[in-house]
């Protein structure tokens, strides 16, 4: 089951690269500014982001739901504890939106004025640096989930260590959280914020 999750995320990465080259030869065949050529940049940048983590934290929840059923199938009663530990992973999709939203504000793609300066050539490869930053430390929900699990697991058997588990459970996002940091620290410096 997990590599075809596997598969299918990384198929789901090649077809935006793919979707990427072909952004790219467009570009060279119809004459488009500095400024568009950066906006379909941070488009793919902000596509990244969500998309990673999205993925991943997707694959967290399945490992962590997973395990959620199995116990709360025996014991009703542990529902509430359960659910914290499952969604755990969904936050760094969170932090993925969270990234796609802000470089889209810097972009002025939302509404009103552009923040940063869009003729900048800098400004599209960055996004899109910015958005594999966030995209791929989102990749830790993943592992995130399978400590959840486990964490799951060891409340079934004594629901006592759930404050445990959602402290082993969290600090795998730790990762995540650090790219999060990283990435606004760049849109920052870059003017998108």
């Amino acid at each position: 089951m997990r590599k075809k999750q596997m598969v299918i995320g990384i198929l789901m990465l090649m077809t935006l690269l793919l979707v990427s080259a072909g952004i790219a030869s467009a570009q060279e065949e119809t004459p488009v500014s500095q400024a568009d050529q950066n906006k379909i940049l941070l488009i793919l940048g902000c596509a990244f982001a969500i998309s990673i983590a999205g993925i991943s934290a997707a694959i967290g929840l399945t490992l962590a739901g997973s395990a959620a059923v199995a116990v709360t199938a025996e014991k009703p009663d542990l529902f509430g504890k359960c659910l914290v530990l499952s969604v755990l992973p969904m936050t760094q999709a969170v932090y993925g939106l969270l990234t796609a939203i802000l470089l889209m504000l810097g972009a002025g793609l939302l509404g009103g004025s552009a923040r940063a300066d869009m003729a900048n050539p800098v400004i599209g490869t960055a996004s899109i640096l910015i958005g594999l930053i966030v995209g791929l430390t989102g990749v830790s929900a993943i592992n995130q989930g399978m400590v959840a699990s486990a964490s799951i697991s060891a409340v079934g058997r004594n629901p006592d260590v759930a404050a445990r588990g959602i402290i082993f459970t969290v600090q795998t996002e730790t990762i995540a959280i650090f790219g999060l940091l990283a990435g606004i620290l760049l849109m920052t410096g870059l003017g998108l914020l």
